[in-house]
């Protein structure tokens, strides 16, 4: 059986938190499923749509948004696009109006409450993130498909054959263990990120790697920004206050900015030492971990819960060590066997 590889870019996702594996992962599947709707009994023929969920997505998935995801991607958002700002207005007009429209066009009957079940004493063999859709459509019957959440933002479906999974792709430079890494280096002379890259190439070309891990970059950095300018409380029952954006105030003496730009150059200027620094560093970690609690577009470095650390990384590198692109891209790709 061939070993499927992944790619960096499987590493670092793009959505919406608080979790990969019960928000991003339950929202890929219900797209999954609008697909294999479409292609066994057509939309148009649906006339309800049941969610199950089961074992821990019932039971910590209120909490992780596991029926705001579940009941977004069956109306047609991708995580990657949708303006989260609208998400409340969003699910406030599902739940008002008790319809749904499948992929934004097929509109059939929903009522939140009812049709996204918790089911809290059951779990599926297979895996504790698991959740099944149901399609009633009418005169053709019912139509079910189970699927599992397995971390990360990835999902498999029950019962998946080979010839469904992602193609096997044969890396020049496979890693298994840091004995493999020790391996190519000392057989190839090259550094950790030039043989991520090399593998990189067997999926897209490098011009377009280089594009697309800045294009990351730009996420998480658009992520701390507006997570250190955003006072309020968290989302959920605990009414957690917002931190980054008062630390954020403190480090800066109340001064406000308007750009990334214009908020950068003022990191720069107004301090210096080793605890000021540390402070930046916390505040841009905590920043992201706020907006991942806040339905926010963030990234997955590897997984949403530890979305803050690598961002808070990078941009110390670019604020206080006069990062450079290239710089960023390079530190990307040796993030992919740490």
């Amino acid at each position: 059986m061939e070993e499927e590889r992944i790619s960096v870019f499987d590493i670092f996702k793009i959505g919406v938190g608080p979790s990969s594996s019960h928000t991003l992962g339950p929202w890929r599947a219900a797209q999954q499923f609008l697909v294999k709707l479409s292609e066994t009994v057509g939309l148009k023929n649906v006339v309800s749509v049941k969610v199950n969920l089961y074992g821990s997505l019932a039971k910590t998935g209120k909490g992780h948004g596991t029926d705001i995801a579940v009941i977004l991607g069956l109306s047609g958002y991708d995580p990657v696009t949708i303006d989260t700002s609208h998400i409340d207005r969003i699910l406030a007009e599902i739940a008002a109006q008790e319809t749904i429209k499948l992929l934004g066009e097929m509109q059939i009957s929903f009522t939140p409450k009812t049709d996204v079940v918790f089911q809290m004493k059951e779990s599926l063999p297979f895996h504790p993130n698991g959740l099944c859709f149901t399609a009633q459509c009418g005169p053709l019957g019912s139509h079910s498909e189970t699927y599992y959440s397995i971390g990360g933002g990835f999902v498999i479906q029950e019962n998946q054959t080979e010839d469904q999974e992602v193609a096997a792709v044969k890396l020049p430079y496979p890693v298994d263990s840091a004995g493999d890494l020790l391996k190519w280096y000392k057989a190839t002379g090259k550094s950790i990120w030039e043989l991520v890259l090399e593998n990189e190439l067997m999926w897209r070309e490098e011009s377009l790697v280089r594009k697309d891990l800045l294009h990351i970059w730009h996420i998480m950095r658009a992520c701390i920004f507006h997570g250190s300018q955003t006072e309020g409380t968290l989302p959920g029952g605990l009414y957690v206050k917002r931190r980054a954006a008062a630390l954020n105030k403190k480090l800066l003496n109340d001064r406000d900015c308007l750009s990334y730009e214009e908020w950068l150059q003022l990191i720069q200027t107004s301090g210096s030492g080793f605890k000021y620094t540390l402070d930046w560093v916390s505040c841009f970690a905590l920043a992201v971990n706020e907006e991942n609690a806040s339905y926010s577009r963030v990234v997955t470095a590897p997984t949403n819960g530890a979305a803050g650390v690598i961002p808070a990384v990078i941009q110390y590198y670019v604020a206080f060590c006069n990062g450079k692109d290239e710089g960023i891209v390079r530190f990307l790709l040796n993030w992919q066997y740490f």
